[in-house]
């Protein structure tokens, strides 16, 4: 009897555990307000191999994506505005656990895959490795974007609904000026509740 309840409590235990990494993985930080900052930056979201090459997006949706990234990149450079990719690695014990068991172990740290595409790896002037879907969330990007003076970002790459989504919000909770680019975005989902959520906390998507 003494043993079936150790069972039980450990089984709850590591359920808990799992839940309290899903909440992790897709929840949005808030942070500190920014002060004025009259910079501009473009974020390229987890535009890696494991996703880009190997993702569930088509061809057609891709070269579409692809043409619109390599137009803001260009657009960027003419202005001396920094371009900065954001690489996702599951590394917390229980999102590590999440990704092992509800996606594929893909973008565990240290596995295959998590280096920005080929097509993409010159591109960037900063990366940055980020641990949840919030780009925000370890505080890296924060300090970055303080030391280059940025206030407005625009915003390209995968998945609009998940990653893209979540670390617009978190830019919007700081008071930065976010603009996404949606014809620079990939989904593999219908896309209107995420826009209209963005929309809703001030984000642009154009």
């Amino acid at each position: 009897m003494i043993f079936g309840y150790i069972l039980v409590s450990m089984a709850l235990l590591i359920v808990l555990w799992l839940g309290t990494g899903i909440r992790r993985i897709g929840s949005v930080s808030v942070g500190a307000p920014i002060r004025q900052r009259d910079g501009s930056a473009l974020l390229l979201i987890d535009l890696q191999s494991v996703f880009w090459d190997r993702g569930p997006y088509s061809e057609a949706a891709k070269n579409t994506a692809a043409a619109a990234i390599f137009k803001d990149v260009e657009a960027a450079r003419a202005q001396n505005h920094p371009v900065i990719a954001v690489r996702q690695e599951w590394s917390i014990p229980s999102t590590k656990a999440v990704a092992k068991l509800a996606m594929k172990g893909q973008a565990i740290e240290g596995s295959e895959g998590t280096e920005v595409a080929e097509v993409f790896a010159s591109l960037p002037d900063h990366v940055i490795v980020k641990r949840v879907q919030d780009a925000f969330e370890t505080g890296e990007l924060d300090a970055l974007l303080e030391r280059l003076g940025v206030g407005r970002l625009r915003i390209v790459g995968l998945d609009f609904n998940y990653c893209v989504q979540k670390t617009a919000l978190a830019a919007r909770n700081r008071g930065y000026d976010v603009t996404v680019v949606k014809d620079g975005t990939l989904s593999a989902a219908p896309t209107e509740a995420a826009e209209k959520r963005m929309s809703a906390a001030g984000v642009i998507v154009s």
